[in-house]
């Protein structure tokens, strides 16, 4: 093979491995929207399309995304251990940027998505959150805007949050009070940028 051959060779390889990199880094700079879309137009893109769908603001979005993976594509929740030493799997079965869990998931495919979706990509994982607060709404007649309660609505489940059993959990209020100061922080930097 001649030397230009092999050298287009190993640049295509290296650009179709790097392609997909980003999805599963975090951006940085968490605590700045406008660099997070700035880093990453396809997410303000995605957000962007559930807003029109949903009525979820792109804000609320990112707040409730930045909590659960910070924007990582392929995010899982924490391995359990017997003894403290001997792995027995994870937490849970979320995955992905939403941290949907796989009975949730099915739902929504079945429902909206189909098979062809996929967590770890960032256009469904946002249709899917758009899907869920709506349902959301619809059940618990809690606000789209409303960051707290739909992100107590999310963590716990709607039947956890009709249930209240988020109060016995002092520090997911707490996570969930902080995801409101989030939104409104990303919401008025958004603005500053002119993204939204």
């Amino acid at each position: 093979m001649s030397r230009v051959l092999r050298s287009l060779v190993l640049l295509l390889f290296v650009a179709a491995c790097g392609g997909g990199e980003q999805q599963f880094s975090a951006p940085r700079d968490l605590d700045n929207a406008c660099s997070i879309v700035a880093q990453r137009p396809n997410y303000l893109r995605a957000f962007q399309a559930t807003e029109r769908k949903w009525g979820v603001p792109v804000a609320v979005q990112m707040a409730i995304m930045y909590q659960e993976s910070k924007f990582i594509g392929n995010a899982r929740t924490p391995h359990r251990y017997a003894l403290g030493v001997i792995p027995v799997g994870r937490q849970s079965s979320a995955f992905g940027y939403s941290q949907a869990l796989d009975g949730t998931w099915a739902e929504y495919q079945a429902q909206q998505g189909g098979n062809r979706t996929s967590r770890d990509n960032i256009a469904d994982a946002t249709d899917f959150m758009g899907w869920y607060m709506n349902l959301t709404l619809r059940e618990l007649g809690i606000p789209l805007n409303d960051t707290r309660n739909q992100y107590l609505a999310y963590h716990e489940g709607r039947a956890g949050f009709r249930r209240g059993s988020y109060n016995d959990k002092a520090w997911l209020v707490r996570i969930a009070g902080r995801l409101h100061e989030r939104a409104t922080m990303y919401d008025a930097q958004l603005r500053s940028c002119g993204r939204i």
